[in-house]
């Protein structure tokens, strides 16, 4: 099974999906919203069509730059 990677990012205004299939060196998909719904819902979209168990590591990146930052 191929590693798939989703990031829900925003600079204040607009939002962003990306998606990213087998890795660092993989295919990537970007989509652009107004709203944080709409963009939550691609991100549910995207989780629920590809196979496998997902993990949410948000906490664990934000640690890591609070870390960085210090």
């Amino acid at each position: 099974m191929a590693r798939r990677d989703i990031w829900l990012l925003s600079d204040g205004r607009l939002w962003r999906v990306r998606g990213r299939l087998g890795g660092d060196r993989g295919q990537e998909v970007s989509y652009d919203f107004t709203h944080e719904r709409s963009a939550q819902q691609m991100v549910d979209r995207m989780i629920k069509t590809s196979a496998g168990s997902w993990r949410d590591l948000t906490e664990t990146v934000r640690q890591e730059s609070s870390r960085r930052s210090e």
